[in-house]
């Protein structure tokens, strides 16, 4: 059996998305969620992009930075 992976884009604006991670195996033709949902909150700042960058596959990220386009919206976070 092998474990496969889904990644849901939910709720992605201009400003933020967020990204669902769910394993699953198939059996019998019928998919079977293995483990715990995992989600994660990106905004659109310069850092938040490269977070997202070596977290996604290339297709993922691509459809992000579509909406998101070329320059973040949000200001870098003051610490």
């Amino acid at each position: 059996m092998e474990i496969k992976e889904k990644i849901i884009l939910d709720m992605l604006t201009t400003d933020s998305v967020s990204v669902l991670k769910q394993q699953y195996i198939t059996v019998d033709g019928t998919d079977i969620r293995v483990g715990e949902n995992v989600r994660n909150a990106y905004m659109n700042t310069q850092a938040e992009r490269e977070r997202l960058r070596a977290k996604l596959p290339d297709e993922f990220y691509n459809a992000v930075i579509a909406v998101w386009g070329n320059a973040p919206t949000v200001p870098e976070p003051i610490i």
